[in-house]
C-alpha cells in the first residue's frame, strides 16, 4: 500500500504576522501512525493533528507517516524524521514493546517522544496522551453485559472475546477492560483471541470457526474495535445466523455506525480522534518553548493525558454521533441505512 507521507508549511506571511512569539516553537515535528487497517488515522488523527500544529505553530513542520502495521517501516521513518532534524515525535508505536529503543534512542539526542494512543510500557515517554483504554474494554463489555441481562439472557450462557493485536498495549489495555466486566459478570467466556495487526479477515476467520464450534451457545461478542466486530458480524452472515447476537465495537467508524443502525452492530465507542490529535499538539508545544506539560495522571511512569469517550448503541447514537456534528446523515444513512435512520430520528 502507498506509503502517506504529508508535509504541512505555513507561509513565511504567516509567520511574519504571527510576530516573535512563535520564533523558539519554528520546529519539526513528526506525526508516526501504525496501521492503515483502521481509518482514523488518515481521517481523523492527522487532520486533527495538523490542523491543531497550524493554529499554534504555524511556522512548524509537520512531518506524517504511516508504518501499515510494519514495525520495521517503523523504524526506518523514526530515524528519518530523526535525521530530518524533527524536535518532537508523535509515536503510535505498531509494536509497543519494539517502539521502547526508539524513545530511548530520541531521548539519548534531546528529541522529546509522545506516546499516542498505545502506550510505551518499557521506555517511559516524554508524555502520554490517549482515551482511557482500559476504561474503553469495560464499558463496552459492561455496556453488552447490561445489554444481556435486560434482555433476559440466563445466567451461565456465553460470549466469544476478540481481542486487538498481541504487540499493541494499547491493546492489552482495552483486553483487561474487558476482562474485569466479565470476569464480573455471570456469562462465561467460551473462546478468547488476540487477532494479529487489529485485521478484521483475521478476526472474521476466527469467528467463523467459533461458530461452527459453539453454535447458538454464542449470546454475545465483545469484540476490542470496529474492525474486529465487523469481522464477526460478517462471520455470523456468512454461517446463516440470524439475528446477528450483539457485538460491541470501538472507534465510532462509518461502517460501525451502519451496523448499529441496521441493529447488526450493539455499541461502538465515540472518541473523535481530533480531541486527542489537539491535546499531542498541543503538548508538542509546550515541549518545543521548553515547558513541562501538565500531567493530568501516570500511566507507566509516564506523565499522562487519558480522555475519557462515550458508549454509542442505537439509543444514544442520533444524541451522541448526529446531534454533536460527529457525522452527518448524509455520510452515514445512505442506500440500504436510510430505513434504519427514520426509525431512529436520525431523519425525517
Amino acid at each position: 500500500m502507498k506509503r502517506t507521507h504529508l508535509t504541512l508549511m505555513a507561509g513565511t506571511a504567516l509567520a511574519l504576522l504571527s510576530g516573535t512569539a512563535f520564533a523558539q516553537e519554528a520546529a519539526t515535528v513528526a506525526f508516526l501512525m501504525p496501521d492503515q487497517a483502521s481509518t482514523r488515522y488518515e481521517e481523523h488523527d492527522y487532520p486533527g493533528f495538523q490542523a491543531e500544529m497550524a493554529k499554534l505553530c504555524p511556522d512548524c513542520t509537520v512531518i506524517y507517516q504511516n508504518a501499515n502495521a510494519d514495525v520495521a517501516l517503523q523504524q526506518q521513518q523514526f530515524n528519518s524524521v530523526l535525521a530530518q532534524g524533527a524536535k518532537v515525535i508523535v509515536l503510535d508505536p505498531v509494536d509497543s514493546a519494539a517502539a521502547a529503543a526508539l524513545v530511548t534512542l530520541a531521548q539519548s539526542q534531546g528529541v522529546k517522544v509522545i506516546a499516542y494512543d498505545r502506550p510505551i510500557p518499557d521506555a517511559p515517554a516524554d508524555y502520554y496522551v490517549s482515551f482511557d483504554n482500559k476504561g474503553i474494554g469495560q464499558a463496552i463489555a459492561q455496556s453488552l453485559v447490561d445489554h444481556l441481562k435486560a434482555s433476559g439472557v440466563p445466567d451461565g450462557a456465553g460470549v466469544l472475546q476478540i481481542n486487538g493485536s498481541p504487540t499493541d498495549a494499547a491493546a492489552g489495555l482495552i483486553r483487561d477492560g474487558i476482562d474485569s466486566a466479565l470476569d464480573a459478570s455471570p456469562y462465561k467466556t467460551l473462546a478468547e483471541f488476540d487477532t494479529p495487526d487489529w485485521a478484521p479477515p483475521e478476526a472474521q476467520q476466527w469467528a467463523a470457526g467459533q461458530i461452527t464450534r459453539f453454535g447458538a451457545e454464542i449470546v454475545g461478542v465483545v469484540a476490542a474495535n470496529d474492525g474486529t466486530g465487523g469481522g464477526a458480524v460478517a462471520a455470523f452472515k456468512a454461517a446463516g445466523v440470524d439475528p446477528v447476537p450483539p457485538v460491541t465495537g470501538n472507534d465510532a467508524t462509518i461502517a460501525a455506525l451502519q451496523l448499529i443502525i441496521s441493529g447488526d452492530q450493539y455499541n461502538t465507542i465515540s472518541k473523535p480522534s481530533e480531541i486527542v490529535a489537539a491535546a499531542a499538539a498541543n503538548v508538542a508545544v509546550a515541549f518545543l518553548k521548553g515547558e513541562t506539560p501538565e500531567a493530568k495522571t501516570t500511566l507507566y511512569d509516564t506523565p499522562s493525558e487519558l480522555f475519557v469517550p462515550a458508549v454509542v448503541t442505537a439509543e444514544n447514537i442520533k444524541a451522541e454521533i448526529f446531534d454533536k456534528g460527529i457525522n452527518t446523515p448524509e455520510e452515514i444513512c445512505t442506500g440500504e441505512y436510510a430505513e434504519g435512520c427514520k426509525a431512529l430520528g436520525i431523519t425525517q
